[in-house]
């Protein structure tokens, strides 16, 4: 191979790479159409998604009509489970889902799909803005009010469940403030709850709206973080974000997101970074920026430690299931199995907009370190076995002109290249290649080899490595 030859199929690794983390999953059209441009083209295009167009909200409606009402949980779930599926705006949806891992809400408490479906909508509309922005709409969220019992936080008698929550999971990590902190951020946002808290599948959607009461407002001085003033909550958060600490906890999670596992996060003030000059470069971006994400998500894509760091990432249950619908393209349109599709994710471990804690889940390895593993292989493997389906049909036919011979190792290694160029450990490259050679053999009908390849590829489903993006 030439070194042009070289270079163009480390751009298109590369590109592999990107895509792979900064999107749900791709259908073979959507992967043409973008990689007509260079690599920091598409980094800018991902950045833009209000450029690029998004689903067809009305032809989703009309065939599921309960996800516009939503008056289950299912129903929201649905409405954002399609979206993830079929939005050209990538980036967006990655990033909705990035802040419902930090800003972690669950319906088994707010028990109201339509309040979790906005919260959503506003991690959409401000997940690659401005970071304070984003964290004056989180404390105005009706879903978060109620979620962390803002609602019940009054000036005769503040509730700290939402200061706490703000300063240890949001926007510092433990270590960096003290309980007098909590108690004053609390005395802070008093006042600040929601109304026209009612729901009900007679009544359709009816919003949760947020409502500043000052006559419930704490209007005593107040001293935060070495601050002392009549503080509001948005005085609050302005201080927040001048600590250094918060700089380097929000990109420690944007690189745990995108760039490779991190421990948990209730671990971060006892183990260091993997990467701590990742995170000082990021910090220092994000502070640089006035605390905008658009930068630091440019700076991290463009790093080499982002395009270094291949395959340091386990999938989660949501990526997988997206993630195959779309290279297998099932289900590309309206369709009365969507209703099953969403508990796919589910029985993986990951329930959508009901993680288990204000912590949200504990992602990387403990997502194939359970039970749960065995569902995500096997869903995995039925769709990509299923030699009917159009993105099946359209990689066997890569592999087939690809395929230097019929040999049982040029098959394995182009349906690898197809699955993202993975590297298996010799063992289980051996076994795939006994398998082809235990089968009739490729030198059949052409059925046969399709066949052949498709059970190939869905032996590669259950490997270790597929589960890392």
């Amino acid at each position: 191979m030439n070194n042009t030859a070289k270079i163009n199929m480390g751009s298109v690794k590369l590109k592999d790479h990107l895509l792979r983390r900064t999107s749900l999953g791709l259908s073979h059209f959507e992967i043409e159409q973008i990689y007509n441009v260079s690599y920091e083209q598409i980094v800018e295009v991902l950045l833009s998604p209000e450029s690029q167009p998004d689903y067809d909200e009305l032809s989703f409606y009309r065939s599921h009509p309960s996800a516009e009402f939503m008056w289950e949980h299912k129903h929201a779930k649905l409405n954002w489970f399609y979206r993830m599926a079929h939005s050209q705006r990538y980036l967006q949806e990655k990033m909705a889902l990035f802040w419902h891992y930090v800003f972690a809400t669950g319906d088994l408490k707010v028990n109201n799909p339509y309040p979790m479906y906005k919260q959503i909508e506003m991690f959409r509309k401000h997940g690659i803005g401005n970071y304070r922005t984003l964290l004056i709409e989180l404390a105005k969220d009706p879903a978060m009010i109620f979620w962390l019992d803002n609602q019940e936080n009054h000036k005769r008698a503040p509730n700290e469940n939402w200061g706490r929550e703000l300063l240890e999971l949001f926007s510092l990590g433990v270590g960096h403030y003290t309980e007098k902190d909590v108690f004053e951020c609390a005395r802070a946002f008093t006042g600040w709850t929601i109304t026209n808290r009612i729901s009900g599948i007679q009544l359709g959607n009816i919003p949760w709206i947020f409502e500043y009461k000052p006559e419930d407002h704490d209007n005593g001085e107040k001293t935060f973080l070495g601050h002392t003033g009549n503080f509001n909550g948005e005085d609050i958060i302005d201080i927040i974000l001048k600590q250094p600490a918060c700089a380097a906890f929000i990109t420690r999670h944007l690189y745990n997101f995108f760039v490779a596992d991190e421990p948990e996060v209730p671990k971060w003030p006892n183990e260091p970074p993997r990467d701590p000059k990742a995170i000082e470069y990021l910090s220092k971006v994000f502070v640089e920026s006035n605390y905008e994400i658009k930068p630091v998500l440019r700076a991290l894509f463009n790093s080499d430690f982002f395009k270094e760091a291949t395959y340091q990432k386990v999938k989660s249950p949501v990526e997988v299931v997206v993630g195959t619908l779309k290279l297998t393209e099932h289900l590309g349109g309206p369709d009365p199995e969507w209703s099953l599709i969403i508990k796919e994710p589910n029985s993986m471990g990951q329930d959508l907009l009901d993680p288990p804690t204000v912590e949200g889940w504990h992602t990387g390895k403990e997502w194939i370190n359970s039970g749960a593993f065995i569902n995500r292989v096997n869903f995995v493997a039925d769709k990509l076995k299923n030699a009917e389906l159009p993105g099946v049909k359209i990689i066997i036919e890569n592999v087939k002109q690809s395929s230097t011979s019929d040999s049982p190792e040029s098959i394995v290694d182009a349906c690898l290249e197809e699955l993202g160029n993975l590297k298996l450990e010799d063992d289980t490259y051996k076994e795939l290649i006994d398998d082809i050679k235990s089968a009739e053999g490729p030198n059949g009908n052409g059925s046969s080899i399709d066949h052949q390849i498709a059970n190939t590829l869905s032996i590669i489903a259950g490997t270790v490595e597929y589960q890392f993006c």
